[in-house]
Order: structure tokens, then sequence, then C-alpha cells
């Protein structure tokens, strides 16, 4: 997902697509949070054990600021998009009980991977759309799900499986987040 705007987007829209973005990152947060219970309970190591609690805490906690944006915007979280994301976060938490060592956290770098870029996304939209306000959070957010991108990969490079398993797409660097943003809201 790529974090430009058009620049003829107008504040509707831009409301909208925002909306939209954060129905489907709300649900997300869910798939994440049940499938990080299971890979938690997979692990032997009760320090990597607490290392994917404390991520399953972050994408709790990724929900709970995602819903008063939501409401503030007279919007609600989308039931199909939950119930959808129950079912994917559930059978991931099943599988990683599984799937051994490698495959959980392989898994998990290449989902995290692909989370950054949507908030960085939101911020924008939220600058748009008149939600300055909602910046803050969603740029700490996708600043979180760098860092969790980064354990995942951490972990992969550990393993003797990182000579099979090539490394998914790798974020640009964290400060990157920030300064690009900056860049968005000056040109606004």
């Amino acid at each position: 997902m790529r974090r430009d705007l058009p620049r003829d987007l107008t504040p509707e829209t831009a409301r909208l697509r925002l909306i939209a973005l954060l129905r489907l990152a709300y649900s997300a947060e869910l798939a994440a949070a049940l499938a990080y219970s299971g890979h938690r309970r997979s692990l032997s190591d009760p320090i990597q054990a607490a290392e994917i609690e404390r991520i399953r805490r972050d994408e709790i906690d990724h929900r709970d600021r995602i819903l008063p944006m939501l409401t503030t915007m007279g919007a609600a979280p989308s039931r199909g998009l939950e119930i959808v994301y129950r079912i994917i976060g559930t059978t991931i938490s099943l599988l990683c009980l599984v799937g051994g060592w490698f495959v959980p956290m392989y898994g998990a770098g290449v989902l995290e991977s692909r989370n950054v870029t949507p908030y960085e996304r939101a911020a924008r939209l939220a600058v748009v759309a008149g939600r300055p306000g909602f910046v803050p959070d969603l740029l700490e957010m996708a600043e979180v799900e760098w860092d969790h991108e980064r354990y995942f990969r951490l972990r992969r490079d550990q393993h003797w499986m990182r000579a099979i398993f090539p490394t998914w797409r790798v974020p640009p660097p964290r400060e990157d987040i920030r300064a690009t943003f900056e860049d968005f809201a000056r040109s606004r």
C-alpha cells in the first residue's frame, strides 16, 4: 500500500477512506492479537513468550485507540471484517501450535512488515480529513508496527532456515515514518 495521497483529495473523500482504513486496521489488529495468543502458547522459552505477549498487548492497544477514532467520525467497526479477521486470527493461532518455532516467527514478520504503511497513510488521510488530533496515535502505531517487524526479522536471522526463506520487504528506517509525514504535512 502506498502512503502517498492524490493532491486533489477532498476532505470528505479522505474521511471515507480513513474510516475504511481504520475499520480494516481495527479488525486486522484483532486477528493479530488472536494469532499472537497461539504464538505465545507455542513457545517453550519464557523470555520469547513474554516478548510475544508484549506484542499481543500492543495489538490490543491499537484496537483500543482506533475505536474512538471511528466513533468520533460517526462510524463503527465492520461486523463483516470482525468475523473474517476473527476466523483468520483463530486459524493462525491454532497453526502456531503445530508450526514449530520458525514458521510463526517468519509469518509474523511478513505480516508486520505490511502494517507500517497503512498507519502512515491513515495519518495523512487524517490531516486531509480535518482530524489532525489522530496523527500522533497513528504515527506511534506505525512505529510500533515497525518495531514488531524488526523483532521478527532479528528472530528470523537467528534461525538456520533463514537461508531457505527469503527476507520479506523490510520497511524503510523507523525515523522515516515521522520525517516523511512532516514532509507531507508541510506540502499541504
